[in-house]
């Protein structure tokens, strides 16, 4: 399958044979699934049908780039209401997608967690990374930031019309790991939700019903995930739908680098909840294995 490739940098990377693809999908404890048709969300919505626009297949290889063709573009900061400077990347061919905020940790920019931007562009998302305000802001201040920028990303940004407002998602690391579930709080019409290594004084979250997939690292000393990551998945409601992943043997840093582990899950939840592609739940449930990058996995499966 090709992979997602910038338009700005040469990012294309050679395809790798099977024998790579299964054993990349050991590593992070999971089975291909075996292949199934695709929900119509999943489709680039509007886009005309002759649009060269690739489909991805249940069993792929989630660990690296996607299909999809992307580029990005940089908003300054004075630009933006309610948040810092940002990069959008988005994918190249016509049509609309689901959208993606991200915010960074405490004393952190946007670098931290731009790795997730051309990987989810590549799956057929918009992505905004931000940078906050301030890096000290805490975390419900990140949370309104996030929500800030999904409005300015399909209100007013320079790829609006690419946006369907209707699937929207936000993720964060540490402080903005709790962003992520202030905002799902705040805006229940959130699609998806993933705090990656989260941190915030509140420990329960019994009003999110936003699809939130929890991450957690097992040797976080800066969020623990007994006092944090775990805390937080046990307070959602058995209603909702939610997964929590705790990497194995990695520190709080982990999500900022990209994680095999990370990727897989992350893609899948936001393709089965953003866009409604049920062909994703077989990544989900039952999900990985203990392995050596997975710990434990926890969900409210099925989806």
């Amino acid at each position: 399958m090709p992979q997602g490739v910038s338009v700005q940098s040469s990012l294309m990377r050679a395809p790798r044979g099977v024998v790579a693809a299964l054993a990349l999908a050991a590593a992070v404890g999971l089975t291909a699934p075996a292949a199934s048709a695709h929900a119509p969300a999943d489709r680039a919505t509007g886009a005309p049908a002759a649009a060269a626009k690739p489909r991805a297949t249940a069993g792929e290889d989630l660990t690296r780039n996607g299909p999809f063709v992307y580029t990005s573009t940089t908003v300054a900061d004075a630009s933006t209401p309610g948040f810092g400077a940002a990069t959008i990347y988005y994918p190249t061919a016509a049509g609309t997608y689901g959208g993606v905020a991200i915010s960074p940790g405490f004393l952190e920019t946007q670098s931290a967690v731009k790795w997730f931007g051309p990987r989810l562009a590549s799956y057929g998302f918009v992505v905004i990374v931000i940078d906050t305000n301030s890096t000290m802001d805490d975390p419900d201040s990140r949370g309104t930031q996030l929500l800030a920028s999904l409005d300015y990303l399909t209100g007013s940004s320079a790829v609006k019309g690419k946006v369907d407002a209707s699937r929207l998602a936000v993720m964060g690391h540490s402080m903005g790991g709790g962003g992520s579930l202030a905002a799902a709080k705040a805006r229940p019409s959130l699609k998806a939700a993933i705090p990656l290594t989260p941190w915030h004084t509140d420990k329960t979250w019994p009003e999110v019903t936003t699809p939130t997939l929890i991450v957690g690292a097992e040797n976080d000393t800066i969020a623990p995930v007994a006092d944090h990551a775990e805390p937080f998945y046990a307070s959602l409601p058995a209603s909702s739908a939610h997964a929590y992943l705790e990497l194995n043997n990695v520190d709080h840093s982990a999500t900022n680098s990209d994680n095999p582990a990370t990727s897989v899950q992350s893609v899948a939840w936001l393709k089965r909840f953003v866009n409604g592609d049920t062909a994703y739940s077989s990544y989900l449930c039952p999900g990985p294995a203990p392995s050596s990058t997975v710990q434990e996995y926890r969900s409210s499966c099925p989806f």
